[in-house]
């Protein structure tokens, strides 16, 4: 898989607002809240141009029954693809080019509360947001044919940031 970072795109925004309103049709009344989350969330950074949604559930096992209709707005289920208690989905607009993540939780999960943390803490604090976009921009540099590589180079950053990012939640909630 190519690794294309670039610059930030107004549209991310516009994409994740008219995605959502498919994702809503498709997952119905199971859904409590569609979050954006990943790069393309955070203003003013270069990422990969796909629109990250985190997606909270009632139930995570009524989650499986509406993978038909994530099929049918274009999305390919993945199952809980390694992280127990989520499911996974993801848009293609080719085989190489991904254009949509959807990670769906049951509401309580953890990782709702890390992912949402992450975000928040880069856009409250811009100085960490742009070494992570520079980091970003060097390893697709690095990488540029490497998904892999490209992830483990983020990996210690971006744990380092999630650790910030769960101190400074509880300091400001």
């Amino acid at each position: 898989m190519k690794v294309e970072v670039i610059s930030p795109d107004p549209a991310w925004q516009e994409e994740f607002q008219k995605e959502s309103q498919q994702l809503a049709w498709a997952m119905g009344e199971n859904i409590v809240a569609i979050h954006h989350i990943g790069s393309t969330a955070i203003p003013g950074i270069y990422a990969k141009p796909v629109i990250d949604f985190l997606i909270e559930v009632k139930s995570i096992v009524k989650t499986d029954e509406q993978n038909g209709a994530m099929t049918t707005i274009g999305y390919e289920a993945m199952g809980e693809f390694g992280l127990p208690g989520r499911r996974y989905f993801r848009k293609k607009l080719s085989p190489e080019i991904r254009t949509h993540n959807v990670h769906t939780y049951e509401v309580g999960s953890p990782e709702i509360t890390r992912h949402l943390a992450f975000r928040d803490y880069m856009i409250a604090h811009p100085d960490d947001a742009q070494q992570y976009s520079e980091l970003k921009r060097q390893l697709a540099k690095q990488y540029p044919h490497d998904i892999e590589g490209y992830m483990d180079g983020k990996d210690e950053f971006v744990k380092m940031m999630q650790k910030k990012a769960m101190i400074w939640q509880l300091s400001v909630s």
